[in-house]
């Protein structure tokens, strides 16, 4: 019987041996859990009939019907120093994604030594090359990948929070500035009726008309309304400080300083749920990523408990240095084998690693679930404030409207010579007043908005640009 050729087994123990590496690549690869945010279909506090469509967060501060917040928005997102450093962390994360299976491709490594003989009649000077291939084995391939993805994913949802938390604390300062702006504006004309109320009251008390009970409780109520012109203006000053922080510049702008418009969401109504949108939650999102990451480690962890095995091969050359004479033996000294790690015995750390990973696992997954409870516990709180504050400005609007044609019914009555200047500042006083309850009302209802946005993964999508980088 003819022996067969040596040749013809060789690709026979290389598919076997290819074989034998994938199989032990595959093992103790930790299955990624299942995750599905559980979201509501529909909203318990959104107005009946809203059905949820796919989302789309791009530009939602625009219903305020503000320009100057709008470009304050893409001012922010280009010069925040919160972003850019979550863009910056974002980068570098992306750059070690792309090499973190690196360790187990082949290296290869230059070094020297100075070797010197016991008895010292020699020195050698030795130069060489090692080169190394660690088999990604026992899972350590999938699981890399799996942690280096994590990493990324995190400082993705990372940058995306910083931008959803810009976006709603710049249109939640600018909502306040304004609506300060228009308090103060509407406290001044209260101070001014309130002085001319007072310096009526004191003609009609030197006309003994009055008390002077009347005219203590008119002096008051103008001091009251003086002290009030304080709070607007706090609200002022730490906005506009707070929109420099936010857009990276030293000092405010000096026109945010002028008075301007309220942004006032108008005949805005909540006509879609979309339930959907929590999935862009960045803290969502981020808990995901953590949960690849446990997923990873825990594959790493495990791969720990068995042998690393690898190849390796070393080259070198050697020069007699020695201070009395000098010889260059001009020979090279290679070597190449398999290299085993084998961990025999250490008190059961590895495993006990091993078990800690998969704890830790269980409790990213939990961080998840408790992050998409959170997100709907704020969305269905912020939904519900802004359908109940609709209402509200709904109700002072109209209050407002009803005072302002009290006035306007006032002045034609002391045309008429039918009523007095002192029914009619009395008159403006109430009217400003529904005024100021009208702004705040506005300025609630902006802000639920924001909330609600917000509480629904809200900022520029799909992918707004990066801050630019210095390099």
């Amino acid at each position: 019987m003819e022996a067969v050729p040596v040749r013809h087994r060789l690709p026979l123990a290389s598919a076997l041996l290819v074989w034998a590496l994938v199989v032990l690549g595959g093992c103790s690869v930790a299955p990624l859990p299942e995750l599905k945010p559980s979201v509501p279909e529909t909203w318990r506090n959104a107005p009946a009939g809203v059905a949820p469509p796919s989302a789309d967060l791009h530009g939602w501060w625009q219903a305020l019907g503000d320009p100057e917040l709008d470009a304050l928005i893409d001012r922010a997102l280009q010069s925040n120093l919160d972003v850019a450093q979550a863009a910056e962390r974002m980068r570098a994360a992306r750059l070690l994604n792309r090499h973190a299976r690196d360790p187990y491709l082949p290296s290869l490594h230059g070094r020297t030594n100075d070797v010197i003989d016991p008895d010292t009649t020699a020195s050698y000077f030795v130069v060489g090359f090692d080169a190394l291939w660690e088999l990604p084995l026992f899972g350590a391939w999938q699981s890399a990948k799996r942690i280096s993805q994590g990493q990324l994913d995190g400082a993705d949802a990372a940058l995306r929070g910083a931008q959803v938390s810009l976006v709603a604390e710049v249109s939640r300062r600018w909502i306040e500035l304004r609506s300060a702006q228009q308090q103060a504006r509407l406290l001044s004309a209260i101070v001014d009726a309130q002085q001319e109320k007072l310096r009526l009251l004191k003609v009609r008390e030197q006309l003994r008309l009055v008390a002077p009970s009347d005219v203590a409780r008119s002096q008051a109520e103008l001091l009251h309304a003086q002290a009030a012109l304080t709070e607007p203006q706090q609200t002022i000053n730490s906005s506009v400080q707070q929109l420099a922080v936010l857009l990276g510049q030293p000092e405010p702008d000096p026109e945010w300083l002028q008075p301007g418009a309220q942004p006032h969401l108008g005949d805005w109504k909540l006509t879609t749920a979309p339930a959907d949108m929590l999935r862009a939650r960045p803290e969502i999102a981020s808990a995901e990523a953590d949960v690849l990451r446990a997923a990873g480690e825990l594959g790493m962890s495990r791969a720990e408990i068995y042998p690393h095995i690898g190849l390796g091969a070393s080259i070198q050359w050697s020069a007699n240095i020695a201070s009395n004479y000098r010889v260059h033996t001009g020979e090279a000294i290679f070597s190449y084998g398999p290299v085993i790690d084998v961990p025999l015995f250490d008190w059961g750390q590895r495993v006990a690693a091993a078990h800690a990973k998969d704890h830790e696992l269980r409790a990213a997954v939990y961080a998840y679930r408790q992050a998409v409870l959170q997100g709907v516990a704020e969305a269905e709180t912020a939904m519900g404030d802004l359908e109940q504050l609709r209402g509200r400005e709904e109700a002072s609007q109209q209050a407002s409207d009803s005072l302002q044609t009290s006035v306007t019914a006032l002045r034609k009555r002391a045309e008429l010579n039918l009523g007095s200047n002192l029914d009619i500042q009395e008159g403006l006083i109430e009217g400003h007043r529904a005024e100021l309850d009208l702004v705040g009302a506005v300025a609630a209802r902006d802000l639920a908005y924001v909330a609600l946005y917000k509480a629904l993964g809200g900022a520029p999508m799909p992918n707004p640009p990066l801050p630019r980088s210095d390099d």
